[in-house]
Order: C-alpha cells, then sequence, then structure tokens
C-alpha cells in the first residue's frame, strides 16, 4: 500500500509543472507516550484554559489569540482575522534556482520531506527532474505555502525519489557569536595535534542510523514491563565522568590503545 501523502500539488520549474505528493519521513509515533494520571485517582487529567485573572475556566469557544505588545495588554486576533492575513496555498512547489548540494550550511535544515509522484501515471517528468539533479549534483530552492506559512525548500534527488526539506528563514537561526564568545583563541600543534589526527584517523568509519539506540526509550520500555510484571526497580548505577587533568597524556593514552 502506497504512503500517505500529507500535501499534493505541482512542482513548478520554469513553465514545467510535474504533479508530486509530500510524505511524512520523520515520525515520532513509534516513541513511547505518557498520560498524566491522578495520583490519588488513578483517572487521567485532562487539560483545561483558566483566565489568569478569574481563575475561571473558559470553553475552547470563548478562546482568541493575542499578541503581546509588551506594556500590558495585548492586541487581539480572531480565527478570521489570522485566516483573512495568512497567505493563499496555490499548492505549487515553486523552484526559484538551482545550487550546488552543499552550499547551504545544515544549520538551516528544519525537517525532511519525501517527495513523489502523485501518481505513477506522473512520474516520467519527475524521474526527468531527479536525474537531472543528481547528475548536475544539484538541488532546487522552491517556495511555497506549506502547512499555512509560505516556506523555503531545498529539494534534492535520494534513491528513487527525491526529498524535499523545509529550511528555517535566517531570522530564527541564532548567530554562534555569543555561545562561542568565551571560547579563547589556541592554536594546537606538534605532538598534541599529531595524537589528535591519529585517534581520528583510528577511529575512522562510516554512519550507520541502525547502529545508534533511544537509550531513554529502552530503559522506559524496560520499566513499564517490570512495572507490569511486579519486579523491583533497580536504580540505575551512574559513571562517574573525571576531568581530564594531563590532556597530552590522555591523548597519548587513546591513541596508544
Amino acid at each position: 500500500m502506497a504512503a500517505r501523502a500529507v500535501w499534493k500539488g505541482h512542482l513548478a520549474i520554469d513553465g514545467l509543472n510535474c504533479p508530486v505528493a509530500l510524505h511524512t519521513a520523520i515520525s515520532a509515533s513509534a516513541r513511547l507516550h505518557f498520560h498524566i494520571i491522578n495520583r490519588k485517582t488513578g483517572h487521567r487529567v485532562t487539560r483545561a484554559y483558566v483566565d489568569s485573572a478569574t481563575g475561571d475556566a473558559v470553553e475552547s469557544s470563548g478562546l482568541m489569540r493575542g499578541f503581546d505588545t509588551g506594556k500590558g495588554d495585548f492586541i487581539l486576533l480572531s480565527q478570521d482575522d489570522i485566516a483573512a492575513a495568512a497567505p493563499e496555498s496555490d499548492k505549487r512547489l515553486e523552484v526559484k534556482s538551482f545550487i550546488p548540494c552543499d552550499e547551504i550550511d545544515r544549520l538551516y535544515f528544519e525537517r525532511p520531506y519525501y517527495l513523489t509522484p502523485s501518481t505513477p501515471a506522473d512520474a516520467e517528468l519527475f524521474v526527468e527532474i531527479r536525474d537531472g539533479l543528481r547528475a548536475k549534483q544539484a538541488a532546487a530552492v522552491a517556495q511555497a505555502v506549506l502547512f499555512k506559512r509560505l516556506r523555503a525548500v531545498l529539494i534534492r534527488a535520494h534513491g528513487r525519489g527525491m526529498i524535499a526539506t523545509l529550511l528555517n528563514f535566517d531570522y530564527e537561526v541564532r548567530s554562534p557569536d555569543q555561545a562561542f564568545a568565551d571560547i579563547p583563541d589556541l592554536e594546537i600543534k606538534g605532538e598534541m595535534l599529531d595524537l589528535a589526527q591519529e585517534i581520528i584517523k583510528r577511529m575512522k568509519g562510516s554512519f550507520d542510523p541502525a547502529s545508534f539506540t533511544d537509550r531513554y526509550e529502552e530503559a522506559m520500555a524496560a520499566l513499564i514491563r517490570a512495572k507490569a510484571e511486579g519486579k523491583e526497580i533497580k536504580p540505575i548505577k551512574r559513571k562517574k565522568v573525571e576531568k581530564t587533568s594531563d590532556l597530552l597524556e590522555a591523548l597519548r593514552k587513546s591513541a596508544a590503545a
């Protein structure tokens, strides 16, 4: 059975219109999900909106959005106001330019989606675009109204299909200057640099996503099984991480391992 699309439209390139579909590539549905429970009754707790001044519960029909002006009051926006101002979707992924695949810093990558032909009958033009991108080692930068927002999208060939990655806007990506401000200007050379390079060379490998496991999920699953079976819950022994006092000696030991 074909995967269900979350969006359908056209990939538009200089007068060409290729019917395409977006499919979710990342999903959290397989993760464990917990409910909030009333400790006294064992019943699930539901969330409610409460007026911050009166303490009264507010029904969903009485809610609206407000922008904080910073002066203690709000600019109120109804759903109709927001709908009238939001960009209208024309169901088009409109390509603006083609760039080298590695030109965009991955810091701007937000979320990937699989891009496919809308139907098998639409595959010919899709495959032509995909193979053209692959041959040129290029990516397409496109814009589209997706999920009620105008988004920038990076489209790349991937296997039998393509990947459409939503991009963060420039204002959403924080400058590293403040985070890196306290890192001193140091020049590492001589034996320390040689040892660091030797460690990197020795540990060279390839990325295998299947080799990484979610230890938190595994621990929670084990905890749930133990609880269900009435077993004693034993706390995990935590390893103490000691700070390296002699960096050069530590590098020597690691390189010699």
